[in-house]
């Protein structure tokens, strides 16, 4: 985060358009992976702001590997958000609009751990035992819920883009 920290030694708390990436990370048992964010107790994905010369490529695979020590296999163009659903404050008072690109990853290898300074607690979670709207990152939430739509609708009839690896459960 050097770009955004050395902006703000400029700007201070004022507003800041960060341009960021993010990966919904789902295992084999197409369980969901969220981050306990250490800032403000709130569940959210892998993700981060863009240093200079990164691509979004580039951000979501260093900031998953950094957060959760796993690396990212194939990563699928899943939504772009941006404006005031995705504007937040950071409990230091820092105030941004997120300007993301979210990429979905079935495929990842490596060993989980927990990136202490940002992350608080690493799990999986079912799409059907997901934290409560309030107990997720605001400006994560219009993507986990996106999925988690998808996910529910792939089940109900069959079609999607989750039919791979789709639980006979469903």
């Amino acid at each position: 985060m050097g770009y955004i920290l050395e902006l703000r030694k400029q700007v201070g708390h004022r507003p800041l358009i960060m341009t960021c990436a993010g990966v919904l990370l789902l295992n084999e048992k197409r369980e969901l992976l969220l981050q306990k964010r250490a800032d403000n107790g709130l569940w959210g994905y892998p993700g981060g702001s863009m240093e200079l010369g990164d691509s979004f490529e580039d951000c979501a695979r260093r900031e998953v590997q950094e957060e959760t020590g796993l690396i990212c296999g194939n990563l699928e163009h899943f939504m772009n958000v941006s404006g005031e659903e995705v504007h937040y404050v950071y409990p230091n008072g820092d105030e941004i609009y997120a300007a993301e690109e979210i990429f979905l990853c079935r495929k990842f290898s490596g060993q989980i751990i927990c990136q202490q300074e940002e992350v608080e607690k690493l799990c999986f979670f079912r799409m059907d035992e997901l934290p409560s709207k309030e107990q997720i990152n605001p400006n994560n939430y219009p993507a986990i819920e996106r999925l988690r739509r998808m996910m529910d609708e792939n089940c109900t009839t069959g079609k999607g883009n989750f039919t791979e690896g789709r639980r006979k459960d469903c």
